[in-house]
Order: structure tokens, then C-alpha cells, then sequence
């Protein structure tokens, strides 16, 4: 006997409703997967985080990072080792010593172009703050450009610093030989104020965010100069590849307000990334990447360069790729 109109209706609408619930719950899960870290277990263990110099903005930054992660990611032990700087970072990356570090873009172009071993390992979390070229010397130096060093004692950081590398190109830039033109002292931000107050040397280049706490100091006890460089901008671009990393950009008065410049100086800038390599674990990689944002403002009250880091903009990593974690991070957040 055939089934009474109603109930037919019934099992009908039954049926659609069981369909319509199974459509949704995989559209759910679907997103779900798409948007939040791989896997549910909260990240554990213990990383290695390789700044910079004790006194420069990249170790500041990665001691106030790590105090967020402490927050954020409660059963992960962050350490943290100094460095010489970019260069040294990056080989800490790629011979597994470090698990995540800062640094400048120019290196990592510089470290991909010569292929050194693992550079194609090297993934993107974060644009950061930019650095600034610092050329200083005391203010009754006798030097007005970079050009006029010639003859003279410089520092030009320590051989696995990416100052070295802005440095070097500077000078070249600046029609001096690195090697016959100057004497090229191998300090690092550490050391280079107390040289140039006693004599040892006669300017130092340093590249950092603003303010750089030993240049700051060094201010505030010796009257001092930031030379400009925007008359090297044009030749330092010629020379193609790492260089085009490297952007005009102004000193604002108030980053060294007791140096003698009295004004805002033209200079150089480079961005700075957080790199870490394809090995690192995606959803710790996603944590990482959201305290980085996340503390931001909190970070920038003790390090002013801290306030660049932008959502908007962290997502771009040129030259790297980015990071599978960072990339569902900046997905989950996507308006």
C-alpha cells in the first residue's frame, strides 16, 4: 500500500536535513583545517633563538620576545645566543644549531646568491623593523661623506655581521677600497664606542633599529655625528642582486637627540626578517609567528623599532618564501 502523502513528506525532509547537516559539517571542517595550526597539541620542548650583539636592538628584541613566548607558548623553553650577527644567523639556521633568528635582507640575498649550504632551506616568518645605517664619528671629525675616510682607522663589524656586508659596499660605493683605502677595523657594536672615544679608531658603521642603545649611550656621554649617506643610494643600486634590498630612509632627529647633528640625517635602511628554515615545525612556526604580531605594541614600549612591525606588511619576506606555519598564521587573520 503506498505511504500516506505526509509521511512520504516526512522521510523526505528527514533525509534533505541529514544531507544538509553532513554538507555543513564538512564545509567546517574544511575551514577549520585551513585556518588553525596543523594538529591540536600545544607545542613543547625547547628551540634556540640566535640574535646579535649583546648591546644591539636584535638581542633587546629577542629578550622581550622570548618573555612573550613564555606567555604564549608556556611548554616551549625559548635560549637565546648572541651573534656576530646576519651572517652568523643565518649559518646557525642551516647547520641546525639555530631554530629561528633576524636577519637583514641584504645577507639573506647575499647567502642564497653565493649558495651556501642550505640557503634553499631558508623560509620566511616575518617582515620586522627596518635597520639604519649608522656612519659615526666624533664631532670634530673632519668628515662630511663616506668618501672622506679615506686614510682613516674604521670599523666596519665583525666578519659574520651583515654590517660588514652594508660596510663593505659603502665604501666600494664611495670609490675607497675596503682593504687599501682604509684601515678596517674588525669590532662590533660592543667594542666600537670605546674605540672611537679613545682614539683607536676614527668612525664606525653600524646598521640597526633606532635607537641603538650603544650609539645612544655613546651620545650622551661624547658629542658625536651621524655622517649622511643618501649620496651613495644611486651607485650602491648599480650593483644589483642583495643591494636592491636597500631603500632612502631619514634618521629622525629625535632617535640620537644629543648627537651634534641637530636635525634629521639622510641614510640607508634595510629590512629585517624573521627567518627560520622548512624543517621547523608548522604549528609551532604558526605560534611563533602570532606572538610576533601579537606582542608588538608590549615589545615596542622598550624597543622602538618594535612599532614597524606591521601586520600589513610582515607578510612580505623577500627574498624568502614563506614559512608553511606563518603562512596559515597570516591566513587565519585575513579579514
Amino acid at each position: 500500500m503506498p505511504l500516506a502523502l505526509p509521511q512520504r513528506l516526512r522521510r523526505i525532509r528527514r533525509s534533505r536535513a541529514l544531507q544538509g547537516t553532513v554538507a555543513a559539517a564538512l564545509v567546517c571542517g574544511l575551514l577549520l583545517w585551513w585556518l588553525l595550526p596543523l594538529g591540536g597539541a600545544t607545542p613543547r620542548g625547547e628551540l634556540t633563538f640566535s640574535t646579535g650583539a649583546r648591546t644591539g636592538v636584535y638581542q633587546r628584541y629577542g629578550e622581550l620576545l622570548r618573555q612573550a613566548l613564555g606567555r604564549d607558548l608556556p611548554e616551549v623553553r625559548v635560549g637565546l645566543v648572541t651573534s656576530e650577527g646576519s651572517q652568523q644567523n643565518l649559518d646557525r639556521l642551516t647547520q641546525g644549531s639555530a631554530d629561528f633568528t633576524i636577519a637583514a635582507a641584504d645577507a639573506v640575498a647575499k647567502y642564497q646568491r653565493d649558495a651556501k649550504p642550505g640557503a634553499d632551506l631558508l623560509r620566511g616568518c616575518a617582515r620586522l623593523y627596518d635597520d639604519y645605517v649608522q656612519l659615526v664619528v666624533l664631532d670634530r671629525a673632519d668628515v662630511q661623506r663616506t668618501s672622506d675616510l679615506r686614510g682613516m682607522r674604521v670599523a666596519v663589524g665583525t666578519p659574520g655581521s651583515g654590517v660588514r656586508l652594508i660596510a663593505d659596499r659603502l665604501l666600494t660605493a664611495a670609490k675607497l677600497d675596503p682593504a687599501r683605502d682604509v684601515t678596517a677595523v674588525s669590532i662590533g657594536i660592543d667594542a666600537m664606542p670605546r674605540a672611537l672615544e679613545n682614539g683607536t679608531i676614527d668612525a664606525f658603521f653600524w646598521s640597526g633599529g633606532l635607537p641603538t642603545t650603544a650609539v645612544r649611550d655613546l651620545s650622551e656621554r661624547t658629542p658625536i655625528r651621524l655622517v649622511p649617506l643618501d649620496d651613495l643610494m644611486a651607485e650602491l643600486q648599480r650593483a644589483g642582486s642583495p643591494t636592491r634590498h636597500y631603500r632612502a630612509a631619514v634618521m629622525p632627529a629625535d632617535a640620537y637627540p644629543r648627537a651634534r647633528n641637530g636635525a634629521a640625517v639622510a641614510t640607508i635602511a634595510v629590512p629585517n626578517l624573521l627567518v627560520t628554515t622548512e624543517r621547523a615545525d608548522p604549528v609551532l612556526t604558526e605560534r611563533f609567528t602570532r606572538t610576533v604580531i601579537d606582542s608588538r605594541d608590549l615589545i615596542a614600549r622598550r624597543v622602538h623599532a618594535a612599532q614597524r612591525v606591521d601586520l600589513r606588511t610582515a607578510i612580505y619576506t623577500d627574498p624568502l618564501p614563506l614559512h608553511e606555519g606563518a603562512g596559515r598564521y597570516y591566513r587565519s587573520v585575513k579579514p
